[in-house]
């Protein structure tokens, strides 16, 4: 069951989605060689007690930190750590914010320094796919023309899109219903509906779709070890087409 939010919850939404993008904003500018990711996930938790807000991530299922902070190969789920950030790496943060109660998550990938023109390329198309799928996030549409869009974005480019993670319904919990898959044929599944409000979230690796869990049980790889990126926006669906709320 998808639920439908009220002008009231939609709002709420964005509040929570207002003090996600504000954290997001200061942390991109905290990241450069040098810094420990342990760092970036205390200044998270910080920043967000400021804004009398809790991280969505921290304790959900166990997860043992506020932020997920992935690395080149790491395609999400990164546990922050004693790791180095070094020049040239790009940088996955996804970051989950509950505000009395309401729920927003995005996520980008972040370039340290010059980076190579191939990282240069797999940020840019994975940014692309992101709105891509966006514009698909329309009443009357079917929930897979947003997966459609992204995949034949993404293969378009070279690239491939991760199978096993997924976008996801928001708002009053975390996850909701429905699982937004990042690859399908188009005109599939339900009836997009003005009220839904979704997380949109492609990864897209470098290299081949299949990815591997470590052995902390959290932190995906890709198979291969190439590079992987991630970009993820809140947003709900209107009359007027769609509101990304995480902007």
């Amino acid at each position: 069951m998808i639920s439908l939010k009220s002008e009231h919850d939609i709002e709420m939404i964005k509040r929570s989605a207002k003090i996600l993008s504000k954290v997001m904003q200061q942390i991109q500018r905290f990241i450069k060689a040098g810094i420990k990711t342990i760092e970036i996930d205390k200044l998270a938790e910080e920043l967000l007690k400021k804004e009398n807000a809790i991280a969505a991530f921290k304790n959900y299922r166990g997860f043992p930190a506020n932020i997920c902070i992935s690395i080149n190969e790491e395609v999400v789920h990164g546990i922050p750590s004693d790791r180095t950030i070094k020049e040239g790496d790009i940088v996955s943060i996804d970051l989950g914010v509950n505000y009395n109660g309401y729920f927003s998550d995005a996520a980008i990938t972040i370039p340290v320094g010059k980076i190579n023109a191939l990282r240069k390329k797999l940020i840019e198309v994975t940014k692309n796919a992101l709105m891509e799928g966006i514009r698909q996030a329309r009443p009357n549409n079917h929930l897979s023309d947003i997966s459609y869009a992204i995949q034949s974005y993404v293969e378009r480019h070279g690239f491939s899109v991760v199978r096993q993670f997924v976008g996801h319904g928001i708002g009053f919990q975390l996850h909701e219903e429905p699982e937004i898959p990042n690859f399908g044929r188009p005109h599939q599944g339900p009836l997009l509906k003005s009220g839904m409000v979704f997380a949109i979230e492609p990864m897209v690796n470098m290299g081949s779709w299949e990815c591997k869990i470590l052995d902390n049980g959290w932190t995906a790889i890709t198979k291969d070890g190439l590079d992987s990126a991630h970009f993820e926006h809140t947003l709900a669906i209107t009359d007027n087409g769609p509101q990304i709320l995480t902007n």
